[in-house]
């Protein structure tokens, strides 16, 4: 595949390519549920949702929404929506009522695909609460009081709620749409189109929808599987959510770009994962630190065997150095790699390759993404500053968003008049281009003018025996401003003090940086796609060290 291929390519076409290919090629499979289709019968199923979509009266443009866990339709539903023109929207499995109310009314969805529910939360009951017209209106003449723009509600299974469609029955409608109005259709998108729209997570004001093009996601999957070296042979255990990025692009899109195997999880669990490996004989794992360290510390993680496994990625927040060790050499993924990004950027900006050294693999994101330009600018000035210099980490290229959805001020904050992307994130490059994401600005701690990176004392702690993660995040101080909390999970059957803590970090790294305050939790607040959100540790410190100065 060429670059000129992937410019000129829809998701839909890019699909279809894999198909061509390797048509016998297992495309998704579910280990725990025996649940296997090839590329072929893949591509059946994603026609038929498609033609099915079409025959509801889903225009191009429309916005479909999946509120759902990596259940076995999401994928179909993904290429479906991309094959017709559609925007699909990925929601928050966490999402509650107010935040699905928001996006529903900022994002003016059309349609939107549901599952019964995560957890607490049930999904159907929500909607009825939000939509109660759901209940009394004939499907397909909905009108909402609150959700004006709403037209449609599915459910992503078999089950038949009221005023809703299933899938069985959406599959069955595509023998009303014939060949020539699909193919149609299809012809009249371009990969500039959006065809994906993705909330950020929100933790600081209000969440944005990202719009991203075929072109944005399918060019960036494309290029994270070449730097992993996927053939078709390849088959790549997912476990990470489908809603987010990581799932959607590193996994699915690097995936089809190369017609490798998906193999795919409902929700994360240790167990599962190392089961799904095993009987799948997987070459690639896709995780969060935190992901791999539950699997590398699990209790039965030695009955298990890891010896296909060779790549993979680990992303979403900073890897400690002794879980990337623990994961070379005890899970056999000698090529893994590290990616860093954001969502605006489709989302992967750098990525460690295959045949990096591990000191690369583990002190940094890697180097630039082939299309994409990265440079280190001064957060005031906005000058690009030389190599070993820290600043704000910006790229432009093919995989910048197209923008906030009606949010057109936002957008212009985001990427400035030279099409740079402004990430937020605090980084140093070296003379060869490899980066460090050193922190961004609102994790930055300034404990009495003195600027500290949470990553630093975070990397400086794993190095006590018996730590298995660490978090730095600063305490509100009236003294300082600010001091440094630690807040630390302890290996099973391991004790400390706070006092021990601070005893190890004594003349071995600056007294500023030494953590005021510390704290023995049993895991972190985090969104649902992993990653640990450190504005809720600052509110968790207020509760636990009431008695600050």
């Amino acid at each position: 595949m060429t670059q000129h291929d992937l410019k000129q390519a829809t998701l839909g076409q890019l699909l279809d390519q894999a198909i061509a290919a390797h048509p016998d090629n297992d495309a998704v499979v579910y280990a725990d549920r025996d649940f296997r289709l090839t590329y072929r019968e893949f591509g059946n199923v994603v026609d038929r949702l498609a033609k099915g979509l079409m025959a509801l009266g889903v225009q191009k443009n429309e916005k479909v929404a999946v509120w759902a866990t990596n259940v076995p339709y999401w994928v179909a539903l993904q290429f479906a929506t991309a094959k017709i023109g559609a925007i699909l929207l990925t929601v928050n499995t966490n999402y509650k009522t107010a935040e699905l109310d928001y996006l529903l009314r900022q994002s003016e969805t059309e349609n939107i695909f549901i599952i019964d529910g995560l957890r607490d939360t049930d999904y159907v009951q929500t909607l009825y609460e939000l939509v109660p017209e759901l209940k009394i209106r004939e499907r397909g003449f909905l009108k909402s009081e609150a959700f004006p723009h709403l037209k449609r509600v599915a459910f992503l299974g078999p089950e038949k709620h009221r005023g809703m469609y299933a899938i069985p029955e959406i599959l069955a409608l595509h023998v009303m749409v014939d060949d020539a109005a699909y193919r149609e259709r299809q012809a009249n998108l371009d990969p500039h189109d959006v065809v994906n729209m993705q909330y950020t997570s929100g933790t600081t004001g209000f969440p944005k929808g990202v719009m991203l093009t075929h072109h944005n996601i399918g060019t960036n999957g494309y290029w994270i599987g070449e730097n992993q070296n996927f053939t078709h042979q390849d088959r790549v255990c997912i476990p990470v959510p489908l809603f987010h990025c990581f799932g959607c692009v590193l996994g699915v899109l690097a995936a089809v770009t190369h017609a490798a195997t998906m193999v795919l999880l409902e929700t994360f669990d240790p167990v599962a994962v190392m089961a799904s490996v095993e009987e799948e004989r997987c070459t690639a794992l896709y995780g969060v630190p935190t992901m791999f360290i539950a699997v590398l510390q699990h209790k039965l993680f030695k009955k298990f065997d890891f010896g296909t496994l060779r790549t993979g990625i680990m992303a979403g927040s900073p890897c400690p150095i002794e879980v990337m060790r623990q994961v070379i050499d005890q899970m056999n993924m000698s090529e893994i790699t590290i990616c860093y990004g954001l969502t605006e950027a489709s989302p992967v900006i750098t990525q460690t390759r295959a045949d990096d050294d591990i000191r690369l693999r583990v002190e940094s994101v890697g180097r630039a993404m082939p299309g994409i330009e990265v440079k280190i600018v001064d957060p005031e000035t906005h000058e690009v500053l030389p190599p070993g210099q820290q600043g704000e980490v910006c790229c432009r290229g093919y995989n910048v968003m197209k923008g906030y959805y009606n949010m057109p001020e936002a957008t212009a904050e985001a990427i400035d008049a030279d099409g740079w992307l402004h990430s937020g994130d605090l980084g140093v490059m070296d003379a060869d281009g490899y980066l460090a994401i050193t922190g961004r600005h609102k994790d930055m701690i300034i404990r009495g003018g003195e600027n500290i990176y949470p990553r630093e004392i975070e990397e400086f702690l794993y190095r006590l025996d018996g730590i298995a993660d660490v978090q730095v995040a600063g305490v509100p101080s009236e003294k300082y401003g600010e001091e440094v909390g630690a807040f630390i999970v302890l290996k099973e059957g391991q004790t400390y003090q706070p006092e021990d803590i601070r005893d190890f970090c004594r003349g071995q790294i600056s007294h500023y940086k030494i953590p005021k305050y510390v704290a023995f939790v049993n895991d972190y607040p985090m969104t649902a796609s992993g990653k640990i959100q450190k504005y809720k540790l600052r509110e968790m410190a207020e509760e636990l060290f009431p008695n600050r100065i």
